[in-house]
């Protein structure tokens, strides 16, 4: 009973949310410059590539991606909440308007086309647009859209055309609730609505279902 209460009320959540409730760590808007952002983006190439298409399996394409959750990630790095020493070192020194120009930059860009493995890529499709009512599982469509472009409104990010190897690794870290931690308070995880939504569903999802998801992901344009 209790489950499936959680259930009712993530599912209504996410509904709400994706018709366009503020996102959990929605930031008031600052107008960024594309063209200030490719400087900027000059020293983040050797991991994210040229113009945001990573060549690099374990590193997310920006390319594409939605200014607003790009923002939301670079201020999370900078105050420790979000997992990563290197991204934090990067970060560091930049400043509100940076993460502005840098984010509309490369939302800016084209995601380059990946392909999917065509042995997983049916049972990923049909999780991702439909989810599992026996799991309890909701479908990601509402949050991230029919096409996985996300929702800029809400701050939900795309997941099209990512690397399925980073995108296994992000589902992982939502599962054992290391994606976001408050790293000057290594006991405290973020537990705002939408993580616990994510770490929820993750907890929900077998290895299997999140190579499928990866992997339908990593073909959609």
């Amino acid at each position: 009973m209790i489950e499936s209460r959680f259930f009712v009320k993530a599912a209504a959540a996410v509904f709400a949310l994706a018709a366009g409730m503020p996102f959990a760590f929605a930031v008031d808007p600052v107008v960024g410059s594309p063209e200030a952002g490719a400087k900027i983006a000059l020293s983040c190439q050797a991991c994210h590539g040229e113009k945001g298409n990573s060549t690099v399996p374990a590193q997310p394409n920006l390319a594409g991606q939605n200014a607003a959750y790009l923002r939301e990630q670079l201020a999370l790095f900078k105050a420790k909440k979000r997992n990563n020493p290197v991204m934090q070192s990067f970060v560091d020194p930049l400043s509100e308007q940076d993460f502005a120009d840098v984010s509309a930059y490369y939302a800016a860009q084209t995601p380059a086309g990946l392909e999917a493995d065509p042995s997983f890529w049916k049972a990923g499709e049909a999780l991702y647009t439909s989810g599992d009512a026996t799991r309890q599982i909701p479908a990601c469509t509402a949050c991230h859209g029919p096409a996985a472009q996300g929702n800029p409104g809400s701050g939900y990010p795309a997941l099209r055309a990512q690397h399925s190897t980073y995108t296994v690794k992000q589902l992982q870290d939502y599962l054992t609730q290391n994606r976001y931690r408050d790293s000057t308070d290594p006991a405290k995880v973020n537990t705002t609505a939408n993580s616990v939504m994510m770490s929820t569903i993750a907890s929900r999802l077998s290895p299997e279902d999140i190579r499928n998801l990866a992997s339908y992901l990593q073909g959609l344009r």
